[in-house]
Order: structure tokens, then sequence, then C-alpha cells
């Protein structure tokens, strides 16, 4: 009697539990969800997001019509909007003069952009980004909201899917997606191998944030 074979998304789930839970457990999140930063090292986070999303996604603009990375495409997901609109809440309206990417966010904003040459490349970072924002990254939204005096969706509309109104049925049809790639041995091993590179990337960024974190465990000061 065959054994059933693992799907796709659950080995690609699998092979990067551990880099996953390396991200999750950075400093600065840990902070962040506590209420331990003030509002700009949260701010500062949102500014990271930015510059990763609008890669992320004018990379995507690129791959719509790309048979195995297109299907993955979903304006419903796009983030950008809503971090434009809470870093003018946050910041102001001249926030892109007075904000900018950290060292390690334009290094992971250049690895999406690159993967514009590779749809199962492009599709490891569409992955680990947009599945975890609907999934840890909507406890996260509610944690900051709570903490840093943000009510309703200003400062925090990044974390709102207004178009997703059932995240958990999204994220079931976004891994049967997945499962249904048709993908050759070698492009398989090169989703698996960028999706844990997007994870370093991810952790490097939150280790650059570790400065917001007060080292005595008081709020920082602004």
């Amino acid at each position: 009697m065959s054994t059933p074979s693992i799907p796709f998304s659950a080995r690609l789930r699998a092979a990067s539990e551990g880099a996953h839970a390396a991200a999750e457990s950075q400093r600065y999140v840990s902070a962040l969800v506590a209420g331990d930063l003030d509002v700009a090292g949260y701010t500062d986070l949102v500014v990271q997001h930015q510059a990763i999303y609008a890669a992320l996604e004018s990379t995507a603009d690129e791959m719509r019509d790309d048979p195995l990375a297109g299907p993955f495409v979903d304006d419903a997901l796009h983030r950008l909007p809503a971090l434009e609109a809470d870093l003018a809440h946050l910041v102001g309206p001249d926030w892109a003069d007075r904000t900018g990417p950290h060292a390690e966010t334009v290094a992971y904003a250049d690895r999406i952009r690159d993967t514009a040459r590779s749809p199962e490349r492009f599709v490891a970072h569409h992955y680990t980004r947009y599945l975890g924002d609907l999934s840890g990254g909507l406890h996260i939204g509610r944690a900051v909201a709570r903490h840093y005096g943000l009510s309703g969706a200003a400062g925090t509309a990044f974390y709102h899917f207004d178009r997703i109104p059932e995240p958990k049925a999204y994220k079931d049809a976004y891994r049967a997606r997945l499962d249904a790639l048709p993908l050759t041995a070698e492009s398989e091993s090169a989703l698996l191998e960028e999706a844990l590179l997007a994870y370093r990337h991810n952790t490097a960024v939150f280790a650059a944030l570790a400065r917001h974190v007060p080292a005595d465990g008081t709020e920082a000061a602004a």
C-alpha cells in the first residue's frame, strides 16, 4: 500500500519552520507585542515594511502574466497603500522625506526585486510575507493598536485586510495553489531555498530594529 505524498505546502512549512521561529523570536518582535517600545520604535517597523512591500508589489506587477507566479498575484493582498496611510498618520504627509530604510531592509528589497527573473523564488517571498501577515500578523496588529494608543485603523491599516473577510479560507486556498504548482525538482529546491533566505532577511531587519529595544526593559525614550 503506497504512502500518501505530503503536500508541497506542508513540506514548505516544515522546511522553513526553524527559520520562521528564529525571525519571530527576535528581541524587537517580543518588545513590540509586549508594548515595551515607544511609538517611534513601532514607526520604524512601518518604514521598513513600506520599502519591503514596495519591492514585493512592484515585482508582483511584473509577474501577473507568469504562468507559475501569476495565480498568486492578488490586489486584495496588497499592503503598500495601507502602509503609506500609516506613515502619513504616524510621521506626517512628508514621511518619505523624513524616513528611510535600514541597510538590511535595502538588501531584502533588492533580493525580492531580483526574483523577477525566477518565478518560483518570487513565490517564496510572496508566501513568507502574505501568509505571515494573515496569520501572526493579525495578532501583532491588535497588540500594536492596544499598546501604542492607535484607534481604529489609524496607524495600523497594514494589519487590516478589508478585502479578505475570512483569512483562514484564503490561506487554505493559497496553500492549495502551492500544492498545485507544476514544480520540477530543481524549481522546488529553489523555492524552498528562497523561503529560507526570505526568513533570514526578515530576521536581519528585526535585528536592525532592536536598537529601539530598551536595555533595562522599560519603555524606550521618544
